[in-house]
């Protein structure tokens, strides 16, 4: 099937996101608007997003949250440049910005000069910190998981530790998209669009509401993960035969009931001192232990099959490239094929969530830069030879 074909059939067929982002946070919300079938513009400096050029744990960020977009690498400082952004915008739905605050209106392109310029256009900002005391702060992903209790929640007593994922710029970048699929909504009836902010200081509160809410109701601090008091009798990690890890819970007392008899631990489905949950909990310092010593000559596969059986809570301890090779990903259709900016061939994990059945489907791959300036200017209506000149003139790629 077409690009064309794929994208008809999008939720948001027919609405154009002109985008100024980078890194992760800004990319992310435009990811998700393309991905449900928005026509995304990714606007780059001659010299491309510099995620493009990210080594180590950057290396998957442009290909990954520059999906299902197009490129168009020009020169906004200069005034012609700004002049072909603008003409985009005139008739754009959504401009969304991921940079410092003032950025964009030194350039011309602020929320009042553009909401003048298009009064339907919804304009979102994805920031540090919502508009406040600590705004002017320039904020990252570790920054606010710091300051936010996240990765004291995450780490050992002493020992803070980020989360293994950019969760607050992927799930701000999130909330981004939804504040833009809310301001559509309102637009049709109010006709008008407006000003959407979404920021990772605000998105990580979020993250640990849960415990400044267990502290509300029982005046105790939270303990950090490692060292929290479980609200299961068995949520563990048992390291089993041959080295291998396999996590394993039992959350109820039905699965408790089904999970000792499996394994033909009758002593410990007649003592009543782990007759329920709450009595496991607190019996957790010496039933941990026996549960330890008991399936440790046991395989990780083994102890699976019998929980899977059982339909008891268990996980392998799956490193990131062996999902590449996870049988429900392959089986759902989780994974799409796509080529990286050097040509070589991979697979993307997509959106989780499929509509009507179908998953949203990867269209296209992260545009090489500048990819679609020629479509884009012609569309705008500037002639061959124009665009020649402003080539020479160093305004487009």
């Amino acid at each position: 099937m077409s690009e064309a074909k794929h994208t008809q059939d999008l939720p948001l067929a027919g609405i154009r996101v002109i985008e100024f982002t980078h890194m992760v946070m800004g990319p992310t919300c435009g990811m998700v608007l393309a991905d449900l079938g928005a026509e995304v513009i990714k606007v780059e400096p001659l010299t491309g997003d510099n995620t493009r050029q990210l080594l180590g744990s950057g290396a998957g960020f442009y290909p990954l949250f520059n999906r299902n977009k197009k490129s168009l690498a020009l020169d906004i400082k200069q005034p012609r440049g700004l002049e072909i952004v603008l003409k985009l915008l005139a008739g754009a739905d959504v401009f969304s910005e991921n940079f410092k605050s003032g950025t964009m209106e030194r350039l011309g392109l602020g929320y009042a000069a553009l909401s003048a310029l298009n009064p339907r256009l919804i304009y979102v900002s994805h920031k540090g910190f919502l508009p406040g005391p600590y705004e002017h702060r320039t904020a990252l992903d570790e920054v606010v998981q710091m300051m936010g209790g996240l990765a004291y929640m995450t780490g050992r007593p002493g020992d803070p530790l980020r989360a293994g994922s950019s969760v607050n710029d992927i799930m701000g970048g999130m909330f981004g998209a939804i504040g833009v699929l809310a301001a559509l909504q309102q637009r049709h009836a109010s006709g008008r669009g407006q000003q959407v902010q979404s920021a990772l200081f605000e998105n990580n509160v979020l993250l640990v509401a849960q415990h400044m809410m267990q502290y509300a109701i029982t005046g105790k601090p939270a303990a950090p993960m490692p060292e929290r008091i479980s609200a299961w009798g068995i949520y563990d990690v048992f390291t089993v035969a041959g080295g291998e890890q396999i996590f394993l819970a039992v959350v109820s007392d039905t699965q408790w009931a089904l999970f000792c008899q499996a394994f033909g631990f009758e002593d410990l489905a007649a003592d009543a001192a782990l007759a329920s949950n709450n009595l496991r909990v607190q019996a957790r310092p010496h039933l941990i232990p026996t549960l330890r010593t008991r399936l440790a000559a046991r395989t990780a596969a083994e102890i699976a099959a019998v929980f899977e059986a059982q339909g008891l809570p268990f996980a392998p301890i799956t490193r990131p490239e062996q999902l590449f090779d996870d049988p429900h990903l392959q089986a759902t259709g989780g994974l799409a094929p796509s080529t990286l900016p050097d040509g070589r061939e991979t697979r993307l994990p997509l959106l989780p969530l499929s509509l009507d059945g179908q998953r949203l489907p990867l269209r296209r791959p992260a545009p090489q830069l500048g990819a679609d300036n020629a479509a884009l200017l012609a569309a705008l209506g500037y002639g061959e030879q124009e665009v020649a000149a402003l080539r020479a003139e160093g305004v487009v790629l």
